[in-house]
């Protein structure tokens, strides 16, 4: 028996009994159109949800052609779509459904011709025994459809053959719950009635990935789906049907079978965004397109289950009308439906969108919903208006760049947009454009602004007129507001304005050479401030040749000192001083001004040979030198000049000539045959030719030399060479003695270094040296015993290491160097005073000539009296019972040296 269980009623075998598979030739009644059964037995779940699928019919119109629409006698249980299958209209349940069979009918809407079949519905729970049971057929009906392969030429003979069979797809509906295995056909061979044969099925499904979901039986030659189909996932399958012997040889060519996987509405349409964004201007009219929202539907989209319907489900808010959009339910567009679209008071509308499958039908479709946000933008549909009809300031005269007054409006539209932003525009009051009104961006005030000066004297206030507007013009049908134009009063304050002078600068023209306190002109100053009585004073600020004075009062312009062209102060016969104004305003205010002094030229400048160096050959031929002359005047108080040589010394002409050339230059020549090398100087005497001509007597130095045959000389020493003045001699024996002093100073710097270096050479380990205790002689304090000192090195002289033996260490100041000893006398053993004091005077002596002595008297000379001297210790000095017995005068006889000890033991007993 067939059974579609859990919603998986799709008439399979109802296909294969339309097909007319290996009819041909067999004697088959001609087809009659009609439904494939009479009766058909369908098994049902005990519960069945709304929309589920449960079975379907099967109608032969054997190629009539016609629109057969179908029919149920229960359409509030049940319902049929145009491809034969039946839905559950509403949620059901076995129990309740009447016990009669299910009649569906189908009609011809051209022939209105009629056909009618039966459908029992058995419940899943006892559908087994019923199957046994009833004798009517069933979708599932054991005589399968069979495939037969098409007949081959066994005998080799040459036969018409048939054309090539061509096998209808197989429809196997998706989401089938079984049971598994459900035959779908039979493939059999003629050749099976000679021997036994072996079915086998290849493709994808079978024995290539995903395998397992068709089988067939190898001996009966039934093919089976062994899984349950998704759509969704692969749509068709292409099998090959083989049949071969028991040996393996093929029997029959391999026949090609599709099966196509029957789409049900088990997928859910999926909207792409869950929220969409659109946007739509204010004040926009009925009609105008918003935004499209789309879903998708995994489903075929070529049946009911995969066409989509869109339908608006709310929208929130509800102003000013519930229904301010609609949508296009197939493509899925918004579009606007009623005007009144206001921003500035609904900014934003929220649509929930639903998409429903079965076309939209909302008893058997499935849904699924999304969220339309509708943004409405701004136009300029509100004008800026002024919050006051008239605004005030106040701004000091001759002052730029500064804001007078603040005008603020007021704007409905969105924030910093081109419908709320600003621009100012000054439409009166202002003829010479002295003002300009800016905007903040960020407030969107109005910034009056002076962008030129103002002044008190001519205008003491302004009444300006300043319209505002937006960047983008209003929109159609809106027109400004008187408030869009405001009034600005602005008063002038009067200050205290510097004082100018006119003209600035000022040009005189004069001759040079005027006599101090000559009066040039006067250089005054105005004060603009004409509402305000104050006196102007003047002072210098500017004189670079100190040539000038300035009376404070009146501004009279005197001279102090000569005024000379040719000063370097003097630029292209241009003197330039400053002067200062300033009133006695408060604060005072100052001005400043240039007087320009045109200098003009006069004859105060002798003219002076030039080059003033020259060389010529010892031999005349040929031989001569080209002058002119240098004058600090200008024409005509310049050239031409006059050269001649001085008579003085007399062999100047008897040795040279000079001819002159042209008004400025002369030539210098030799007027003897040979004159010997040297360097001579030349007196010249040029004069100008100013109107009273002034002349001057300047040397040519010219070095005579040996030349070669191309007339240069041979002597290489330059001219001033052999010439060199006082000056330069002076300054390079300036310079040799300062070098010898820094080299003087620089050994007498090393030697001291070396010096100190060696004096700072000390011993590392003190108990190296027996001296090393006593290094301080400007102490007066106790004696020895008072030392923190080790005295073990005097008393046991005999225990010291010998130099030999020494570690190499740093050397002590105090520390003999490292050279042979120096041959000191050796203290006779007679204990008498007299001997100890020629001991010591010898000892000195030898002390002061030692090379390798210390700077200074210590204890090296004295430090060891050699092993069992007889002379005993000094301290017996110091001894109470040998002191009365001695007589110590002869100390004072020793020099300043032991003056100290004849005070202490040689005076009397006071």
């Amino acid at each position: 028996m067939y059974s579609l269980h859990e919603g998986s009623g799709l008439l399979l075998l109802a296909v294969l009994a339309g097909l007319q598979i290996a009819a041909e030739g067999r004697g088959t009644p001609p087809c009659r159109p009609g439904f494939s059964e009479d009766v058909y037995k369908v098994v049902v779940p005990d519960i069945t949800e709304k929309g589920q699928p449960l079975f379907s019919v099967r109608f032969l119109d054997c190629g009539r052609g016609g629109l057969v629409q179908f029919e149920c006698n229960n359409p509030s249980d049940f319902r049929i779509e145009a491809d034969g299958v039946v839905y559950a209209a509403r949620s059901l349940r076995y129990s309740t459904l009447s016990a009669s069979p299910l009649l569906v009918k189908a009609s011809d809407t051209t022939t209105q011709q009629q056909w009618v079949t039966q459908v029992r519905l058995t419940s899943s729970t006892n559908s087994n025994q019923q199957v046994q049971e009833d004798a009517v057929p069933t979708v599932m009906s054991k005589d399968l459809q069979e495939i037969v392969f098409p007949p081959r030429n066994l005998d080799g003979q040459l036969k018409r053959m048939k054309r090539e069979l061509v096998i209808p797809p197989i429809n196997v509906p998706e989401n089938s719950q079984g049971p598994f295995p459900q035959e779908l056909l039979r493939i059999r061979s003629d050749h099976a009635k000679i021997g036994s044969l072996r079915y086998s099925v290849t493709g994808h499904g079978a024995d290539q990935p995903p395998t397992g979901i068709f089988i067939i039986d190898p001996i009966s030659g039934d093919l089976s789906v062994n899984k349950t189909l998704d759509r969704e996932h692969i749509p068709s399958f292409h099998l090959r049907a083989h049949a071969v012997d028991l040996n393996g040889n093929q029997v029959e060519n391999p026949i090609d079978i599709v099966i196509n996987v029957i789409d049900m509405n088990d997928n859910r349409p999926e909207f792409t965004h869950q929220i969409w964004n659109g946007t739509v201007p204010e004040g926009s009219k009925p009609g105008t397109f918003v935004m499209t929202v789309t879903a998708v539907d995994k489903d075929d989209p070529k049946t009911a289950n995969g066409m989509l319907r869109y339908k608006i489900l709310s929208q929130n808010p509800e102003s000013p009308t519930s229904n301010m959009f609609t949508i296009n339910n197939k493509t899925g567009g918004i579009i606007t439906v009623a005007a009144g679209l206001d921003r500035e008071k609904v900014p934003q509308y929220t649509l929930i969108i639903q998409a429903t499958d079965m076309e939209g039908n909302p008893m058997y479709g499935l849904s699924n919903t999304a969220t339309a946000v509708i943004r409405v933008t701004d136009i300029n549909d509100n004008p800026p208006e002024f919050t006051a009809e008239t605004f005030f300031g106040d701004v000091p005269e001759n002052r730029v760049n500064v804001i007078v007054a603040n005008l603020t409006v007021t704007d409905k539209d969105q924030p910093n947009t081109p419908a709320w932003n600003a621009v100012y525009k000054i439409t009166g009051g202002d003829p010479t454009g002295r003002f300009s009104v800016p905007t903040d961006p960020t407030t969107n005030e109005g910034l009056v602004t002076v962008v030129k000066p103002i002044d008190y004297e001519i205008s003491r206030t302004y009444v300006l007129t300043v319209e505002a507007r937006n960047e983008v013009p209003l929109a159609r049908g809106i027109h400004s507001p008187r408030q869009s134009t405001a009034t600005v009063s602005i008063r002038v304050i009067d200050v205290n304005e510097s004082p100018y002078f006119e003209p600035n600068p000022k040009l005189i023209k004069l001759e040079e050479g005027m006599l101090p306190e000559s009066t040039l002109t006067t250089f005054t100053a105005q004060d603009p401030d004409r509402f305000m009585q104050q006196s102007i004073r003047y002072s210098k600020l500017s004189d670079p040749a100190n040539w000038l004075r300035i009376d404070p009062n009146t501004g009279r312009i005197t001279t102090s000192a000569v005024l000379d062209r040719e000063s370097p102060f003097v630029k292209n016969s241009l003197y330039n001083a400053t002067f200062l104004a300033s009133d006695s305003g408060v604060p005072p205010a100052t001005g400043t001004g240039t007087l320009q002094i045109f200098l003009l030229d006069i004859n105060d400048n002798a003219p002076k040979v030039f080059p003033q160096e020259a060389e010529i050959c010892e031999k005349p031929e040929p031989n001569a030198i080209n002058i002119t002359a240098l004058d600090g005047d200008l024409n005509p108080n310049a050239g031409p000049f006059a050269f001649e040589l001085a008579y003085r010394p007399s062999d100047v002409r008897r040795n040279w000539t000079i001819t002159r050339i042209s008004g400025d230059f002369a030539q210098m020549s030799l007027k003897i045959g040979f004159l010997e090398s040297g360097i001579y100087d030349i007196p010249i005497i040029i004069t100008d030719s100013g109107n009273l001509p002034m002349s001057n007597t300047s040397y040519l130095r010219i070095k005579v030399c040996q030349c070669d045959i191309s007339g240069d000389c041979t002597d290489q020493q330059p001219t001033m060479a052999a010439g060199l003045g006082t000056g330069a001699i002076i300054s390079i024996l300036l310079c040799i003695i300062i070098l010898l002093i820094l080299v003087l100073l620089f050994v007498v710097w090393m030697k001291r270094r070396d010096k100190e270096r060696q004096a700072k050479q000390l011993l590392i380990d003190p108990e190296d040296d027996v001296r090393d205790n006593i290094l301080k002689y400007d102490e007066e304090g106790g004696g020895e015993e008072d030392q923190d000192y080790d005295l073990s090195q005097l008393q046991q002289p005999d225990t010291i290491e010998p130099d030999a033996i020494k570690p190499v260490g740093i050397r002590r100041l105090d520390e003999r160097p490292l050279h042979p000893e120096p041959q000191y006398p050796m203290r006779s053993a007679a204990p008498h005073p007299g001997d100890i004091g020629d001991f010591i005077n010898e000892g000195l002596k030898a002390a002061d000539n030692d090379p390798t002595a210390p700077p200074y008297d210590s204890l090296l000379v004295f430090d060891y009296e050699g092993s069992g001297s007889t002379a005993g210790s000094l301290s017996s000095l110091n001894s109470s019972s040998s002191g009365g017995d001695q007589d110590y005068d002869y100390l004072n006889d020793w020099g300043p040296r032991f003056r100290k000890l004849a005070d202490m033991y040689g005076g009397s007993d006071d």
